[in-house]
């Protein structure tokens, strides 16, 4: 048959130790004092155990007391964690996030941390994607919040920063000095048109290595030696490094980081969440750290 202690009886066993006295305890309790001592008595019957030896100076733990004043500290503080739990007013929901798969390492896991610390009970919903999808999937309602990689901002939205755009191949790799060039790209990705426009205009032949639909599997490729690739400059990772090709590539010009987030009704969770994301990118530029490894140097 299972037992269960009384909660209020380990309440007045804990208040009368931490005080040293029942008439104490009976005040913070706001109870009397022969309630309290009856509560204490009930738990030492319970626990067939003597856990107070009344002395002329107050009550003294016995050993077997402050055995069990550790567990009834510990029961009583799950017990007014779970009310106070329950009794919580602050924000809920869900606030689905859409940002682009190159810019999310950098910055994205400090915004989540961050935000999850002051608004546990919003769950935020990563969404990654190329820009054009994630404008189509916030257009539609599907996305709440969007960052995007794109030469100029749209209607509705805000320029974070802006950052030039870099050559990035293997560490130590020497793809960037085979011709034709070859590169690797995400189907969709804005980078491309500008990578390949500059590459024309430098008669530097090119050829497309590989495209998919998966950023993973152009990592993969480029961080094999087997083809170079463009990312903002501030982004690269250990994989992909920017090359230090001595002006033989061509500049390919820069690119802001946009926001976009519907604003007219009152949302505290979403205003603190785009304050993160302001705060985060706008900085990128500030923060930004010298490459320690250069490809071809």
């Amino acid at each position: 048959m299972a037992r269960n202690l009384d909660l209020t009886a380990l309440r007045a066993f804990a208040t009368v130790a931490s005080t040293g006295g029942v008439t104490r305890a009976a005040a913070l309790l706001n109870l009397t004092q022969s309630a309290v001592s009856m509560q204490v008595k009930r738990l030492e019957e319970a626990l067939d155990a003597t856990l107070l030896n009344r002395t002329s100076r107050g009550m003294q733990l016995t050993p077997q007391g402050e055995q069990v004043l550790g567990y009834a500290r510990r029961l009583l503080t799950l017990n007014d964690e779970l009310l106070d739990r329950m009794k919580e007013t602050a924000p809920e929901g869900e606030i689905r996030l859409g940002v682009p798969h190159d810019i999310v390492p950098r910055c994205i896991p400090d915004v989540l941390r961050a935000f999850a610390a002051d608004y546990p009970r919003v769950r935020i919903t990563l969404i990654s994607s190329v820009t054009s999808a994630l404008h189509d999937m916030y257009a539609a309602g599907e996305c709440d919040v969007m960052l995007g990689t794109e030469a100029a901002c749209r209607d509705g939205g805000v320029e974070l920063v802006r950052l030039p755009l870099i050559w990035v191949g293997a560490a130590d790799g020497r793809a960037w000095q085979q011709r034709p060039l070859r590169l690797a790209f995400e189907e969709h990705c804005v980078f491309r048109t500008a990578a390949q426009a500059a590459l024309d205009r430098a008669d530097i032949p090119w050829e497309l290595a590989m495209s998919a639909k998966s950023s993973r599997a152009v990592d993969a490729t480029v961080a094999a030696d087997l083809a170079c690739h463009v990312v903002i400059d501030g982004f690269d990772t250990w994989e992909l490094r920017p090359v230090g090709h001595g002006c033989t590539l061509p500049e390919i010009g820069d690119v802001a980081v946009t926001l976009y987030a519907n604003t007219t009704t009152r949302d505290p969770a979403r205003d603190h969440l785009l304050e993160l994301l302001r705060q985060s990118y706008s900085n990128v530029r500030a923060q930004r750290r010298p490459s320690l490894s250069i490809v071809g140097t």
